[in-house]
C-alpha cells in the first residue's frame, strides 16, 4: 500500500489545457473517488497517474517514489476498465492468472494467488468456466480479480459498473467497497455518477473543467458543499436554486421571504442563490407559492415537482402526501439551518 501525492499537475493536448494545476493527497489504504460531468478530466488524471497518459508538468508520486517517467509496468499498479476486456478462449482462472505469467511467475504461486483472489471474490467456482458462461456482474468480478492477484500498491477503477444493469451495479458497489475494506489497498475510483460516489467513497474529489472544486467525506460535501457546482452535482434530486436578494436580514425571492440560515450576516442588497435540498421542503401556511407539476410516487417517499412564478423546485416528502397535478400549494424551509447561501456573482457558499 502506499500513498499517491499530486503537485501542480498539468496536461495539454496541443493548444487545449485540460488540467489545470491540480493538486491532491490519496493517503495510504484510502479509498477515493473522483467524480464530475463528462470532460471533467477525471479520467485523464487516473490514466496519468496509471502512466497511459504523459503529463505535461507537474509531479505524480506513489510511495516515496516520483513516477512520472516511469512505464506503467513499474508503477505497482493495477487498473480495472468499464471494458472488462477478458480473454474469450481462457478460462476465468487462466484470464486472473494472465499477468502473473507474463511476469514469468512461477505456476505454483500464480496458481496460490488465483486461488487466494477468487476466494475473496466468490469466483472459485466459475475458475473452469469460459467468459462467456459467466454473468456481466461476474466478468467483472473476475477482471478484478486479475488486478488483485497482483497485489498492486494502488488499485485504479475507470468506470467499472457503466455497463452494468442497476441491480447488478447496486451489488457490485457493495462487493467493491467490502474488498476494499479487507484489502485496504489505497484505491482511486473513477464515476459520473455521484451516488456511487456518495455510497463507497472515504474522500469525494468533485471536478469540473480539469479542476478540483471541492474534496472531502461524503456527508461534508452533502452538508457543507462549497460552491454552486458542488451543491447542484452532490445529492439527488438535485439541490434546490432560487435567486433572491437580501433584504430585512431575510433573503427575498420574488413574493417571497426566505430565513437566513441562523448566524450568518450578509450585507442588505446583495444578490443570492438560496439552495434549500429537496428533503429540507415543506407544507408551510406561508412561504412560496406555487402549483403541483409533478408527482412521482417511488415508494418509500414521494417526490413533488412544484412550478413557483416561472422556475421548477422539486420536494421530497418521506411521509405520504395527497397532492395532486394543478393543486395549489405553499411551501417554505422545514429548518433554516438546513439551507444553504451562495454569492450569486462568484458562485461561492458564505
Amino acid at each position: 500500500m502506499a500513498e499517491v501525492t499530486i503537485r501542480d499537475l498539468k496536461k495539454m493536448y496541443g493548444g487545449l489545457q485540460v488540467i489545470h494545476g491540480l493538486d491532491l493527497d490519496i493517503s495510504d489504504g484510502e479509498f477515493v473517488v473522483l467524480v464530475g460531468p463528462s470532460g471533467c478530466g477525471k479520467s485523464t488524471l487516473l490514466r496519468m497517474i496509471a502512466g497511459l497518459e504523459e503529463i505535461s508538468s507537474g509531479k505524480i508520486s506513489i510511495g516515496d517514489r516520483l513516477v512520472n517517467n516511469l512505464p506503467p509496468s513499474e508503477r505497482d499498479i493495477a487498473m480495472v476498465f468499464q471494458n472488462y476486456a477478458l480473454y474469450p478462449h481462457k478460462t476465468v482462472g487462466a484470464n486472473m492468472g494472465f499477468p502473473l505469467k507474463m511476469r514469468g511467475m512461477d505456476k505454483a504461486e500464480i496458481d496460490s494467488r488465483v486461488a487466494r483472489a477468487a476466494e475473496v471474490l466468490g469466483l472459485t467456482p466459475y475458475l473452469a468456466r469460459y467468459p462467456r458462461a459467466l454473468s456481466g456482474g461476474q466478468r467483472q468480478r473476475v477482471a478484478m480479480g486479475r488486478a488483485i492477484v497482483r497485489d498492486p500498491q494502488v488499485f485504479l477503477f475507470d468506470e467499472p459498473l457503466s455497463n452494468l444493469d442497476a441491480k447488478l451495479r447496486v451489488q457490485m458497489r457493495t462487493e467493491i467497497r467490502e474488498l476494499h475494506q479487507r484489502l485496504k489497498t489505497t484505491t482511486v475510483y473513477v464515476t459520473h455518477d455521484q451516488i456511487e460516489a456518495m455510497t463507497m467513497a472515504d474522500k469525494i474529489v468533485v471536478m469540473q473543467g480539469g479542476r478540483v472544486e471541492q474534496v472531502g467525506a461524503p456527508l461534508e460535501l452533502y452538508d457543507r458543499p462549497a460552491n454552486i457546482f458542488v451543491a447542484s452535482f452532490i445529492g439527488s434530486p438535485s439541490m434546490n436554486m432560487i435567486e433572491g436578494v437580501v433584504q430585512g436580514g431575510a433573503v427575498r425571492a420574488g413574493g417571497a421571504v426566505l430565513p437566513l440560515p441562523p448566524g450568518l450576516a450578509v450585507a442588505e442588497g446583495r444578490e443570492v442563490i438560496y439552495g434549500i435540498r429537496p428533503e429540507n421542503l415543506g407544507l408551510a401556511a406561508a412561504g412560496m407559492q406555487g402549483t403541483v407539476a409533478v408527482v412521482e410516487p417511488t415508494g418509500s417517499e414521494m417526490h413533488v415537482v412544484i412550478r413557483i412564478e416561472g422556475r421548477e423546485l422539486t420536494a421530497v416528502f418521506r411521509q405520504r402526501v395527497t397532492l395532486r397535478p394543478g393543486e395549489a400549494v405553499t411551501l417554505a424551509p422545514v429548518e433554516a439551518g438546513e439551507v444553504h447561501l451562495f454569492d450569486k456573482a462568484s458562485g461561492m457558499r458564505f
